[in-house]
C-alpha cells in the first residue's frame, strides 16, 4: 500500500496502523517465549521416571533445574515435596503451575484486543468517511460529480479494509498463539499427574 493510498485513508488508518505494529511485536515476543518454553517432555519424563524409580530424587531435582520452561518448573516443586505425601506433592504442583500459566499467557489479550477494535476503527472510519461525502453534497447544494465524492469515500472503504485486515491478522495469531499455550498446559498437567503417581509409590 503506497503512501498516498495509506493518506487517503484518513487520521483512524494511523491508529489501527499502531494496533498492527503493537500486535505483530506482542506475537514475536510470544512466540519467542513459548518456543524458549517447549521442550522434548517425553525424553524428560523417560529420565525422571528412571530416577525417582531408583530413588535418586537429588538427581531427578537437578535435572528439573537444568531444563528450561514450565513443565520442568511444576515438577521440581513436586520434587521438593517428594517426602509430604501424594496431596502435598500435588498441591506444590498446581501452585507452581498457578504462577507458570499466566507467563504462558501474558500478553495475550492484546492481541485479543486488537482482533476486536480493528474493525470498530474501520467501521468508525467508514462513517467518518460517509459524513465528509454527505457535507461536501451540502456545501455544493447537490450538484457534485463523483470526484467531490472521492475523498469521503476512499477514507470509507481504505479503513474499513485496513482495519478488518489487521483483525484478521490478529485473530489468527491469537489462536494460533492460544494453542501453543494449550498444548504446553496439558504437558504440564500429564506430567505433574505422572510425577506423583511415580512419587506416591515411592512412599
Amino acid at each position: 500500500m503506497s503512501l498516498f493510498v495509506f493518506n487517503q485513508g484518513g487520521p483512524l488508518m494511523y491508529l489501527i496502523l499502531l494496533g498492527s505494529i503493537i500486535g505483530l511485536a506482542v506475537f514475536l515476543e510470544r512466540l519467542f517465549h513459548l518456543h524458549r518454553a517447549r521442550i522434548d517432555t517425553d525424553k524428560l519424563m523417560d529420565e525422571l521416571r528412571s530416577l525417582i524409580q531408583t530413588e535418586k530424587i537429588t538427581e531427578a531435582m537437578e535435572l528439573c533445574r537444568r531444563t528450561p520452561g514450565p513443565v520442568a518448573h511444576i515438577l521440581t516443586a513436586g520434587l521438593a515435596r517428594h517426602t509430604r505425601g501424594r496431596v502435598q506433592i500435588r498441591e506444590a504442583i498446581e501452585d507452581a503451575g498457578v504462577h507458570e500459566v499466566p507467563r504462558l499467557e501474558k500478553n495475550l489479550v492484546v492481541l485479543a484486543t486488537i482482533a476486536h477494535v480493528s474493525p470498530l476503527l474501520g467501521l468508525l472510519g467508514t462513517v467518518v468517511g460517509m459524513i465528509r461525502a454527505f457535507m461536501t453534497i451540502e456545501e455544493m447544494e447537490g450538484v457534485v460529480n463523483p470526484s467531490h465524492l472521492a475523498g469521503g469515500i476512499w477514507e470509507a472503504l481504505l479503513t474499513t479494509a485496513f482495519g478488518l485486515l489487521v483483525a484478521i491478522m490478529a485473530y489468527v495469531a491469537y489462536n494460533y498463539l492460544v494453542a501453543r499455550v494449550g498444548k504446553l498446559v496439558l504437558d504440564m498437567e500429564t506430567s505433574a499427574t505422572e510425577v506423583v503417581n511415580l512419587l506416591s509409590e515411592e512412599e
